[in-house]
């Protein structure tokens, strides 16, 4: 089967490890220069320091919002948003309230969700929905959601979760969207052949800690050095 073309525009170049430091900020950064990957994760704290190294490069700069829980009042979730935005951020992940769509509160997470969809404007939001925690209802029910906010992903997990992306849940997303949202597949992504069939089932972007080993395998498949 052919290797995806590319590959490197589907990563999400990834550190949010509570422990992680200034100094692991910094290489992340550098790691996704080095591969042109789509984007840089990392804890909203270092945003202004990884602007400042990647301001010359083609890797957008990406923050997590209401982390890893999703808990926050919505409020605090705008804030937090433009603050992200202010001091870099090209692109939004935000964790929904999960114990708004378990009690059936949709009218609450709806606003939830787009009140940070407006105050990221212009640019796109990932909604993170934590999928291993939904049943197959619910999965359908926030997909439905996140479309009418005007989320530009679906994401399936913050990767604190017990569980990460399933091939499952990319097909059952790609199936019902019907090309109105993308899809972001991470939480437990940690080789190419796992981000490959993800890919094949529907993600657009992979969201990854591992994402220089990934690429390594990736590059020794189609037989170059980086």
């Amino acid at each position: 089967m052919e290797e995806i073309k590319n590959f490197n525009k589907y990563i999400d170049h990834t550190i949010l490890r509570p422990e992680a430091t200034k100094q692991e900020i910094i290489q992340v950064c550098q790691e996704a220069i080095k591969y042109n990957f789509a984007t840089c994760f990392l804890p909203p704290c270092y945003l202004k320091l990884a602007k400042e190294i990647l301001k010359d490069s083609q890797v957008k700069l990406g923050a997590p919002i209401s982390f890893p829980f999703g808990y926050q009042d919505t409020e605090i979730k705008v804030l937090e948003t433009k603050k992200a935005i202010e001091e870099g951020a090209e692109e939004i992940d935000m964790v929904i309230n999960i114990s708004y769509l378990k009690s059936k509160e949709y009218d609450k997470l709806l606003e939830d969700i787009s009140r940070v969809v407006e105050a990221a404007k212009p640019y796109g939001v990932k909604v993170i929905v934590e999928t291993c925690y939904l049943t197959r209802e619910e999965k359908i029910k926030i997909l439905e959601i996140a479309i009418k906010a005007g989320c530009e992903y679906i994401k399936t997990s913050t990767g604190f979760g017990p569980k990460g992306a399933e091939l499952e849940d990319i097909r059952l997303f790609k199936e019902l969207a019907k090309d109105k949202i993308k899809i972001k597949a991470s939480g437990g992504i940690r080789t190419y052949l796992q981000a490959k069939n993800l890919i094949i089932a529907g993600a657009s972007r992979i969201g990854t800690s591992a994402g220089v080993k990934i690429m390594n395998e990736y590059l020794n498949l189609i037989g170059r050095e980086k």
